[in-house]
């Protein structure tokens, strides 16, 4: 679907199957498993969590210290119905999270049996899909600080097998740490001192016939590690200091991005890549490098490659568009003045999907041409990025669950 309205003040609603309010604030991306959605969130004991809408750039801690309950959600995929919530901890927040994040960034992750919340300093929880507890783990404070404030935590967990990956990137202490599923045991974790000074994008697995590894965006190290031994098979030296988009694969290679002071670049990297891949600067391509450009790349947004072409959305409302396979920049338009993606992009039946904080959700038709099909209204910010189930769009905004069809 190219076009709906989900905002009553806007006009008649079209397009909207359900809405469901979602309490608490978080920005945890909705996830979707047979006829079920997962969603975390963060509840305040008292009055409503504060967060800055707009501009907000600045280093600016939220007033948001008080009683919390952090909490899993489950609700019925046709109806929107909450089928049940589980309060994973309740306590004040051991970390100080940024004006503009949640305590409940993360979003949570299943293989169908387990269901995983990982809250940072609030602690790790294993649940099974009727959201009975299976174990849980405390892996200490971790304080993704930076300019003297904690800017909340935001690295969600990532599962192979019988696998769970963390990033626990606190500057004073970062680690990449792998559980076992079932239970919860550690079996590695190896420091990442001197590697990366702080990160808020989650991990990503990639696994073929040769190996599998956990590629971890940093700065001012990209670095990607043996699942199995933690030891580390490749690394990039980075450029943007705020790494937050997670690597993706397609087309075979590993996509990484990340920008802000001054850098922006993108690595397109084949997986069986070995020791220090960094390009030279004379060179955007090496052994290992498909191809690569120190501008171009995303802040807060994973990009999406969807029919050849790698899209990526900006915090200051631009969208560029790549050819995937080669690098050749295709276009570098503006949204409009306000549309700052934060959340990641979703592709499906020929169209992208840009959900923006000023509530508008822009689809743009796929391609190498801009073209803007469609400006919808939400009716509330969006920063968590929307799932696709079954032709069905959910999109989760500041203070609602909402399904397009």
């Amino acid at each position: 679907r190219s076009s709906w309205n989900a905002d009553p003040t806007a006009g008649k609603v079209e397009g909207v199957s359900w809405r469901t309010p979602v309490p608490g604030l978080g920005h945890s991306s909705p996830i979707v498993f047979g006829d079920r959605i997962f969603l975390a969130t963060a509840i305040a004991e008292n009055g409503e969590a504060p967060l800055k809408l707009g501009r907000g750039g600045k280093p600016t801690a939220a007033d948001d210290n008080g009683e919390q309950s952090w909490v899993v959600l489950c609700y019925n995929k046709l109806t929107g119905a909450e089928l049940w919530r589980r309060t994973a901890y309740k306590g004040r927040p051991r970390a100080s999270r940024h004006a503009k994040a949640t305590h409940a960034n993360t979003s949570l992750t299943t293989d169908g049996r387990h269901l995983v919340a990982f809250f940072g300093s609030e602690g790790l929880y294993c649940y099974d899909l009727a959201g009975e507890l299976q174990w849980k783990r405390d892996l200490g404070v971790i304080n993704i600080s930076k300019y003297g404030i904690g800017w909340g935590y935001s690295s969600s967990p990532a599962i192979h097998q019988d696998r769970i990956a963390l990033v626990c990137d606190d500057p004073d202490n970062p680690f990449l740490v792998v559980l076992r599923l079932s239970d919860g045991k550690e079996l590695w974790r190896v420091s990442r001192k001197g590697i990366c000074e702080r990160s808020w994008g989650t991990p990503m697995i990639h696994a073929n016939s040769e190996r599998t590894q956990v590629v971890v965006n940093g700065w001012p190290w990209i670095v990607a590690y043996d699942l199995e031994t933690g030891e580390e098979l490749w690394r990039i030296r980075g450029g943007g200091d705020n790494p937050v988009p997670t690597p993706f694969e397609a087309n075979g290679w590993i996509y990484i991005t990340n920008a802000h002071g001054g850098q922006s670049p993108i690595f397109v990297v084949r997986p069986e890549a070995r020791g220090d891949i960094s390009p030279s600067k004379e060179e955007s391509t090496n052994e290992a490098i498909v191809w690569s450009t120190s501008r171009g790349g995303s802040y807060m947004s994973t990009p999406v490659v969807y029919r050849g072409y790698l899209y990526l959305g900006n915090s200051n409302g631009l969208v560029r568009c790549f050819n995937a396979r080669t690098g050749e920049k295709i276009y570098e338009k503006r949204l409009e003045t306000g549309a700052a993606i934060i959340s990641s992009l979703v592709a499906a039946e020929g169209k992208i999907y840009c959900a923006a904080e000023n509530g508008t959700v822009y689809v743009l038709a796929a391609g190498p041409d801009f073209n803007v099909l469609a400006r919808n209204a939400m009716g509330e910010p969006c920063f968590a990025t929307p799932a696709i189930s079954q032709g069905v769009l959910y999109f989760r905004t500041t203070k609602s669950l909402i399904a397009i069809k």
